[in-house]
């Protein structure tokens, strides 16, 4: 589709920003000046936190999450955007417009900031994902100027795995403040799930993650995990079902040799001339 012009003159009323803004059809989702693709961890971790991140207070229809998607933020400058790793918004159609898959995520559009972005630092964004470079004379701002100061992003997460580094900024005011941890995990009443790193092995990778946590402190499980929980159960509940069946089997092998037994007596009672079955009576 080719791009709308702005900004676009007329003498009419004023129509809705959906009718005379650039759309997320009219932005494009990738910038054709950045070739290459994310490298794998930056596939492989969102993929982890997209499938835990479960708030239990808001329906799955109701949140977007976006990775590696351009984020357009300034009504004023449509092409202007940012690109998370990987961000969340709640209060949004999981759909556009309720039915078609998003190619951008556009402010102006939505009227929804993300609640959390998370960047995933490598060796060349370090500096700016962390608010270290100013921005320069006639451009754009800085990754740390828009979700501070222009998003207001609540939640502003950095992992470094290089040195397995989690930071959070929690916006304060205007400002982002450090947080200071105890342990690396940060819980997040609105949402009612946490974010922390998680040990273990995802798709075949033993190393520390980012992982989304509940209201217990369990990490939130991914399909493969419920499906291997379920499976887990099923042979338990088999396990008890057949302990159940040789209880009962030995039981009735019990039973039937006590019968047996007496059975015996009796018959040996007869052989001396006395009736069993008048024993206890007179």
């Amino acid at each position: 589709m080719t791009p709308m012009k702005y900004p676009i003159e007329q003498t009419d009323p004023p129509r809705s920003p959906r009718e005379t803004l650039p759309t997320m059809y009219d932005l494009p989702s990738e910038n054709p000046e950045e070739p290459g693709l994310p490298d794998e961890f930056h596939a492989l971790q969102p993929e982890l936190l997209r499938l835990t991140f479960q708030p239990p207070n808001s329906p799955p229809g109701e949140i977007f999450v976006g990775t590696d998607m351009n984020l357009y933020y300034n009504v004023r400058h449509p092409n202007w955007y940012k690109r998370p790793d990987w961000f969340a918004v709640v209060g949004v159609p999981r759909l556009y417009d309720g039915t078609d898959l998003r190619l951008s995520y556009v402010i102006w559009q939505e009227g929804i900031s993300p609640l959390v972005v998370v960047e995933l630092i490598s060796p060349g964004t370090e500096n700016e994902d962390l608010g270290q470079t100013t921005r320069q004379p006639n451009q754009p701002p800085t990754k740390w100027e828009v979700y501070e100061r222009i998003l207001k992003v609540p939640y502003y997460v950095v992992f470094d795995r290089y040195t397995n580094q989690l930071r959070v900024f929690i916006l304060n005011g205007d400002r982002y403040q450090a947080v200071e941890f105890i342990e690396p995990r940060i819980w997040i009443p609105t949402l009612e799930v946490g974010i922390g790193l998680w040990q273990g092995i995802y798709q075949g990778i033993d190393r520390l993650w980012l992982r989304w946590y509940d209201a217990g402190g369990n990490w939130i499980p991914i399909p493969q995990e419920l499906e291997a929980i379920a499976q887990q159960q099923a042979q338990i509940a088999q396990q008890q079902a057949q302990t159940e069946r040789q209880r009962a089997e030995s039981e009735r092998q019990r039973a039937d040799a006590a019968e047996a037994r007496l059975q015996q007596i009796q018959q040996r009672m007869r052989e001396l001339g006395i009736d069993p079955d008048t024993l206890g009576e007179g």
